[in-house]
């Protein structure tokens, strides 16, 4: 069947559901790519850890005894035995494996094991843990599983710079100086590409977002806030703050412009983070797919430091993007069974408001078909190190 020009082909189904394409998905994309995993602010001290789910691998991040952010591979180098079980916790000085008493100080070299000083001939640096690369943005830390990692500034940073049209503009906002207001974990049963799609485009804005439509009236024409670059959804006439109800918010944070007071931007960092700006607070949203039927999404609310100190009730600030949310999430896992149908085997269509999504596919589907590179020979130790360090 012939497509008029007014619509787009999407994905077939198959991408959706299959076990196969996932694995590739993981491998080409999330092992491959620039990864949101943590909060900075989650490692506290020198010891703190937080295992991370990273595509098909674990990996563990520390602060060393400096401070310093570290990343590795939650490996023990001697079997393979996770040296961490725990989603967070305090390791002290080192991150000992609890099956043959490995220890590592928090830089990843290896300090200790049973009968260690018999075997001279080990290099503790190079049993060490297998490091991963970081990088912290926005108050978050990001890794990289490659081993050759992409820029770093041109993919994540570049990306808000990209949407805003201002490379400057996002860092009005000091991410990396809020406090984490409220955290929501939602496990979706849907496809990781059909919670992105559905963050793209908002031709189902005035169908299911009641709430958010009443502060950003634009929205019901179905234009998405991502559709053009710089461009802010503004405020209605009558909402005084971006809240459930539209409702007073909370002092304009102090580094924004005016042009972007009273204005909603929107921000996919590719491949799972969405960036929610608003004048008083930020919103920001971490993808970490589970299967391809199951994703797992942590949505951080972030507002000024004396804001949270002062115990302000943010429940009508939280609420609106909350029921965003769930209202989004529900129609996602709406269409999840779908992908599985014969009826959509050969995909669906994007209308006009929806023919930047094909941007998206395309992304997808030219690291699908990129040939990986070869691994390095088995049996070869990896050199541990500090993982590129902290920006």
């Amino acid at each position: 069947m012939t497509v008029p020009p007014s619509l787009l082909t999407t994905l077939p189904g198959h991408h959706y559901t299959s076990p196969e394409l996932f694995a590739r998905e993981q491998e080409r994309i999330f092992e491959s790519l620039w990864f949101c995993a943590a909060r900075s602010t989650e490692l506290a001290a020198p010891g703190a850890f937080r295992t991370v789910p990273v595509g098909r691998e674990s990996v563990l991040l520390t602060r060393n005894g400096a401070g310093e952010p570290r990343a590795f591979l939650n490996v023990c180098r001697h079997r393979g035995a996770r040296l961490r079980t725990e989603e967070s916790g305090l390791a002290g000085r080192t991150l000992r494996c609890p099956y043959h008493s490995w220890s590592y100080d928090l830089d990843g070299r290896l300090v200790a094991a049973p009968n260690l000083a018999r075997m001279p001939d080990i290099d503790r640096t190079a049993y060490g843990l297998r490091a991963v690369a970081l990088r912290e943005w926005l108050g978050y830390l990001w890794v990289c599983l490659a081993d050759e990692p992409p820029p770093f500034e041109e993919q994540v940073p570049g990306a808000a710079a990209e949407r805003l049209g201002d490379a400057g503009a996002i860092g009005r906002y000091g991410a990396e100086g809020l406090g984490l207001g409220r955290r929501v974990r939602y496990e979706v049963n849907a496809n990781w590409k059909l919670i992105v799609e559905n963050f793209m485009e908002c031709y189902h804005c005035a169908t299911i977002h009641p709430e958010l439509v009443s502060v950003l009236p634009e929205f019901v024409r179905g234009r998405a806030a991502q559709s053009s670059v710089g461009h802010g959804a503004v405020f209605a006439d009558g909402a005084r703050g971006f809240t459930v109800d539209g409702g007073e918010g909370f002092g304009r944070l102090p580094g924004l412009a005016d042009e972007q007071d009273r204005r909603y931007y929107a921000i996919t960092v590719r491949p799972q983070v969405f960036i929610n700006l608003v004048p008083d607070h930020v919103i920001v949203h971490r993808m970490f797919p589970a299967a391809p039927d199951r994703t797992v999404v942590d949505c951080d609310w972030l507002y000024a430091p004396e804001v949270i100190a002062s115990g302000a009730d943010l429940s009508r600030s939280v609420e609106l993007f909350h029921r965003v949310n769930v209202q989004d999430f529900a129609a996602c896992e709406r269409t999840q069974p779908g992908m599985g149908s014969r009826a959509y085997r050969a995909g669906g269509v994007l209308v006009p408001s929806e023919h930047h999504i094909g941007a998206f596919h395309s992304w997808v589907t030219g690291l699908l078909a990129e040939t990986p590179e070869t691994p390095e020979a088995a049996g070869t130790p990896e050199t541990a190190g500090t993982g590129g360090g902290a920006a």
